[in-house]
């Protein structure tokens, strides 16, 4: 008999607590290393992983608590190198991390609007 692997979820946020063109970081445990961005972008939520791809490990990108988005708006910034990152993929486009990208975490939506990721 072939069982599957159990998967657990973690709850991060609500849906509604993320507004239209904002980004914040929520830890997936108290133990986690790095927070887990979610982002909202034309309606549709995006996760990434705290952590820049121009140090070997990644490093913290927000200066302060949430400061994840670039002054004009239109990115994700990383305050340590002030690389840009485009919302939507993640690939840097401005910065000493030119054409990497950031590590993606899938986010699920539930019918009453949690947003969980598997852990």
């Amino acid at each position: 008999m072939d069982c599957a692997p159990l998967t657990t979820t973690i709850r991060l946020c609500h849906a509604t607590d993320i507004a239209e063109g904002e980004a914040k970081g929520f830890l997936p445990s108290p133990t986690a290393k790095r927070k887990v961005i979610v982002l909202k972008r034309n309606g549709r939520l995006h996760g990434w992983l705290d952590a820049c791809p121009h140090y070997v490990g990644g490093t913290p990108m927000a200066w302060k608590s949430d400061a994840y988005v670039s002054g004009d708006g239109q990115h994700l910034s990383c305050h340590s190198h002030g690389a840009l990152f485009d919302m939507e993929s993640g690939q840097c486009v401005l910065g000493p991390c030119l054409g990497q990208n950031l590590t993606r975490v899938d986010l699920q939506l539930t019918d009453t609007g949690d947003v969980l990721i598997a852990g």
